[in-house]
């Protein structure tokens, strides 16, 4: 009798487990998963936006040296503090009379350019060419911010007091006429739209002058 009621116990006690296994998988499949956190923008002024830009450049040829910085405004930019989602900056080397086109992107979304560090294909560079005159990164000691604060004295203001949402988009560059790097502060979507611009000494940090 006893060799049948022990068999028996383990049986059950095996049918329970099972049991409690099955209650176990069961209670995991009926919890919901947590979903990722959406990602974040991220936005940068245009001096910690190039420095990214810069080493990235430098993988591509030692000798460059930078052209043109922009800026691209989006809606959700935190332009009082020069600050924008996406940077291009252009870049030539005089050695392989080339030059590059490389990109910053911190923007997020369906229709957002390639989060982080892209470029562009090579192309030929003329060192004649004023619109491609490249200057000496020691030039650039005042930030996006900066520069948008002294826009903001000389006419920025009456306008994004108006319109609070007034596109505001950055482009740095060397003025070959006065020899000086400059910050150009655009009111508006484009260079055809703009309401206003504001030229300001990158170096310096000084008001140069209002554009047409």
């Amino acid at each position: 009798m006893r060799k049948i009621v022990i068999p028996c116990l383990a049986l059950l006690c095996l049918l329970a487990g099972c049991s409690t296994s099955n209650k176990t998988d069961s209670s995991n499949e009926s919890r919901p998963s947590a979903k990722p956190a959406a990602k974040q923008a991220e936005y940068e002024t245009g001096r910690v936006a190039f420095q990214k830009l810069y080493l990235s450049a430098r993988l591509w040829a030692a000798d460059v040296k930078p052209f043109r910085l922009q800026s691209q405004f989006t809606v959700d930019a935190p332009t009082r503090e020069g600050k924008s989602g996406l940077w291009r900056a252009s870049f030539a080397s005089p050695a392989k009379r080339m030059m590059k086109l490389f990109v910053w992107s911190g923007l997020v979304g369906p229709d957002a350019p390639e989060a982080g560090l892209s470029f562009s294909a090579e192309d030929t560079w003329n060192p004649s060419n004023t619109s491609t005159q490249v200057f000496d990164i020691g030039f650039l000691k005042v930030e996006s911010d900066t520069a948008y604060s002294v826009a903001q004295k000389h006419g920025g203001e009456k306008l994004t007091q108006k319109d609070p949402k007034q596109p505001v988009f950055f482009v740095l560059a060397w003025d070959t006429s006065k020899n000086q790097l400059l910050w150009h502060v655009i009111y508006g979507s484009s260079q055809d739209e703009a309401k206003l611009r504001i030229a300001v000494d990158a170096t310096s940090g000084e008001f140069v002058r209002v554009e047409k």
